[in-house]
């Protein structure tokens, strides 16, 4: 069974950064794909980025340039570098591991969540 447990979110400023981290427990997810979601306040849970098991990232327009996700297989953990932050990223952020190599942005294909981090973002 794998854990992920999230960290690093807070309250901050527009404009200002964050850094999220998901520490990987219980096996290697070194040739896994992982993803980072976000849900909001009465939305849908919604995919933000990916990063396959050779580090090619992939992110939701809203995010596209101000966001980079990496990993640090060695560690057993990845980062989600979030800049420019915006009132609308306020969310919990979630990390998700899938079996697959390959990224995917369909939340049904990723086998294993963390409890998620509060992200909060005041205008």
């Amino acid at each position: 069974q794998v854990q992920l447990v999230e960290s690093g979110g807070g309250l901050v400023q527009a404009g200002d950064s964050l850094r999220l981290s998901c520490v990987a427990s219980g096996r290697t997810l070194s040739s896994s794909s992982m993803g980072w979601y976000r849900q909001a306040p009465g939305k849908e849970r919604e995919f933000v980025a990916a990063i396959d098991w050779i580090s090619r990232t992939y992110y939701a327009v809203s995010v596209e340039g101000r966001f980079t996700a990496s990993r640090d297989n060695a560690r057993s953990t990845k980062y989600l570098q979030m800049n420019s932050l915006e009132a609308e990223d306020t969310a919990v952020y979630y990390c998700a591991a899938a079996q697959s190599r390959y990224h995917t942005t369909r939340a049904a294909e990723y086998n294993f969540w963390g409890q998620g981090t509060q992200v909060t973002v005041s205008s």
